[in-house]
């Protein structure tokens, strides 16, 4: 499979980093016994996320206004925020989280401890590859619970296939057709980065859900790092 991200993103981002891992053959069933795990490592998570967050104004966090700055610079759905954004709301609010299947969990709480967002999608399910960059105007879309399309907007940064968008603004929210499940085996998982400070956490934060793929599911992830000089993989 080949991930490009396409030059558009580039111009807009001439100094982002998106942090890729590819995982295979993992059995993303849920095992009951593991539970009290996944809400531990979610807890974990939230604690570490702390240190992101203004306690006196949320918004004056330097995560929640570095992204806000980068969602400026494209055509969004109104009201979209980072994904990273959403997770920090979460935990200024006191809200808890509760796992919904091994890796997306695994990847959530690393997500809020480096303060970095982080997606995934079925390798499987994806149709000819995966790109990022400036939609046409009109691509599908279907969120998770939703029954209509919500189409991507032109000039909208997304992550896409042939069959249409995976996820909206960046990394807003996912496609429920490729989203992870349990029934998921082969996984790409990807972290965006646009700032240099982003970066260095975002390949700590890569580093550490490697060594947490290995743990629980005994496999091996492969990290790769695109950037304007390298700008596609294959997988």
């Amino acid at each position: 499979m080949k991930f490009t991200v396409d030059q558009e993103f580039w111009d807009l981002f001439p100094q982002a980093q998106v942090v890729v891992m590819t995982v295979e053959g993992i059995d993303n069933h849920v095992d009951e016994s593991k539970d009290p795990y996944f809400k531990d490592l979610l807890d974990k998570g939230v604690a570490r996320s702390k240190i992101f967050i203004d306690d006196e104004q949320f918004t004056a966090s330097p995560v929640v206004q570095e992204w806000r700055q980068a969602f400026t610079k494209f055509k969004t759905k109104k009201g979209a925020r980072s994904s990273i954004e959403a997770l920090l709301k979460r935990v200024s609010q006191g809200r808890e989280f509760y796992p919904i299947n091994p890796l997306v969990d695994l990847y959530n709480s690393v997500s809020l401890a480096y303060a970095i967002p982080c997606g995934g999608e079925d390798m499987e399910k994806l149709a000819g590859g995966l790109s990022l960059g400036k939609a046409k105007g009109g691509e599908p879309f279907f969120p998770l619970g939703a029954e209509e399309d919500a189409p991507a907007l032109p000039e909208e940064i997304i992550y896409y296939d042939q069959e249409g968008a995976v996820c909206r603004c960046l990394n807003w929210r996912e496609a429920q057709r490729t989203m992870l499940t349990e029934e998921t085996n082969r996984a790409i998982l990807v972290m965006e980065a646009v700032t240099e400070e982003q970066a260095e956490r975002a390949k700590e934060a890569m580093e550490e859900l490697k060594v947490l793929v290995k743990d629980y599911f005994g496999i091996e992830g492969k990290i790769y790092q695109l950037t304007a000089q390298q700008t596609s993989l294959d997988v």
